[in-house]
């Protein structure tokens, strides 16, 4: 067991590792804690040196940058875990919002933890809440995911996991695969009330809000643009009880037609339904080329 008190002077000397979000659009979302703590720490470890250096010219700090992102987290650990245990203090921002929510820095504050450095984490810009709590569904259980697996076997297993959960769930997603994704998640969850957040804080923050099928409609007929939140409505206790899929009432042919008419293929589309009710793909094919 350990325990940390965050502001209690140390004997050792160690130093300590901050976590300070950054604004995710909107300048002034930064805290004057924040900015204390940037202009006061030895170094600050960034996702993209470049981009932080744009904050910190903005608000003309001088405080020198060190990158870790991605690619090298794992190489850097080292340096970064030396640096604090010569007493030097660290600060870890990624390009915009919390570090270590689908961004860097869970890993290297696993390591200082187990090496006995004090983790100080500020509160700050979180695009995830923000979306969550506009979206106006259920705030009072919710589960955050991220981004979904990219290969389609793998999403459609975490899908089917997740369509289960009664708590609304949140998500993140860039603009070339948002048609995608929703179209996964028209497919797994059915018809539920879904929200999409873009540009959040900045000029053009835009809430897009209706069924399922109204947003992958609004994604084929709208340019995508800005990087996506999506709030997806929790399992309601009426699929619970009826346990009823939402195309019970359709004929094979116009189970198929759902499908096409939201830009599948007629191959992937019988080769959909045939997934969704358990029969051969034969049996489809023939019900809708006959």
């Amino acid at each position: 067991m350990k325990i940390q008190k965050s502001f209690q002077t140390r004997e050792d000397h160690q130093g300590e590792l901050y976590i300070v979000p950054t604004p995710i659009g909107n300048l002034e979302d930064i805290t004057y804690r924040a900015l204390r703590i940037l202009s006061e720490v030895d170094e600050i470890a960034a996702e993209d040196t470049r981009q932080t250096k744009k904050l910190l010219t903005h608000f003309d700090l001088h405080t020198p940058l060190t990158s870790y992102h991605e690619h090298n987290k794992y190489n850097r650990e080292e340096y970064l875990l030396q640096a604090l245990q010569s007493g030097k203090r660290i600060a870890i921002v990624s390009d915009a919002g919390m570090p270590g929510v689908s961004d860097p820095g869970f890993e290297i504050v696993k390591r200082a933890i187990e090496e006995d450095i004090s983790v100080v984490v500020l509160p700050g810009a979180n695009a995830a809440l923000c979306a969550l709590v506009g979206s106006g569904l259920d705030t009072t259980r919710f589960s955050f995911y991220g981004f979904l697996p990219r290969k389609k076997k793998e999403r459609k297993e975490e899908l089917e996991r997740l369509s289960k959960d009664a708590g609304t769930l949140v998500f993140y997603e860039s603009p070339h695969r948002l048609k995608e994704m929703l179209k996964a998640l028209y497919e797994g969850f059915g018809d539920r009330q879904v929200v999409l957040a873009r540009e959040l804080t900045k000029k053009y923050e835009e809430y897009i809000r209706g069924t399922a099928s109204e947003v992958l409609e609004w994604a084929h007929t709208e340019q995508v643009r800005g990087e996506f939140c999506i709030i997806v409505e929790g399992r309601q206790s009426q699929e619970v009880e009826s346990e009823s899929n939402w195309w019970d009432e359709l004929s094979l042919v116009e189970h198929v037609e759902q499908y096409v008419e939201r830009g599948q293929s007629s191959k992937d589309a019988i080769k959909q339904v045939s997934v969704d009710r358990k029969i051969s793909k034969r049996e489809v094919y023939q019900a809708y080329h006959t």
